[in-house]
């Protein structure tokens, strides 16, 4: 009997393969995707507050919290108080943050050049825009834009 399993199915196991070969090549980086889509949203975005930030990453400003606590004290991300609000802080990559976008931007192409070889620059160019449409069909959009 063939198991039936949704389409989503796909799109979420490949999601997964995907995530750990992006983990795999930014190990020697000393970070997780999710600190490098950070560092590189902070370097679109400029000084922004933490509770920006969170809506920026559609993340609760608790998981923000933890996220930008790591990289402040990895000397990636500073914060200092907001003028503005008492209550918050201002974030902004560090020298040592702006030195690791080149090294993230390299790991990005060299993972089109991944999805490039498994599909074939065609296919794999089509399926990143059919991501990109369905990502803003969802209301998505890249930090800082």
């Amino acid at each position: 009997m063939t198991e039936r399993r949704p389409l989503f199915h796909l799109l979420l196991h490949s999601a997964d393969l995907l995530e750990a070969e992006l983990t795999r090549r930014l190990k020697p980086l000393g970070l997780g995707p999710r600190q490098a889509r950070l560092i590189d949203g902070l370097a679109h975005m400029g000084e922004v507050s933490q509770a920006h930030l969170a809506r920026a990453f559609k993340v609760t400003q608790a998981s923000m919290s933890t996220m930008t606590s790591r990289l402040i004290a990895g000397g990636y991300i500073a914060r200092r108080p907001d003028p503005q609000d008492t209550r918050g802080n201002l974030l902004s990559l560090t020298d040592k943050g702006r030195g690791l976008l080149a090294e993230i931007d390299a790991v990005w192409t060299s993972m089109d050049a991944y999805g490039a070889k498994a599909l074939g620059v065609n296919r794999f160019k089509a399926l990143a825009q059919e991501a990109g449409a369905l990502r803003d069909a969802l209301g998505g959009t890249r930090p800082g834009e």
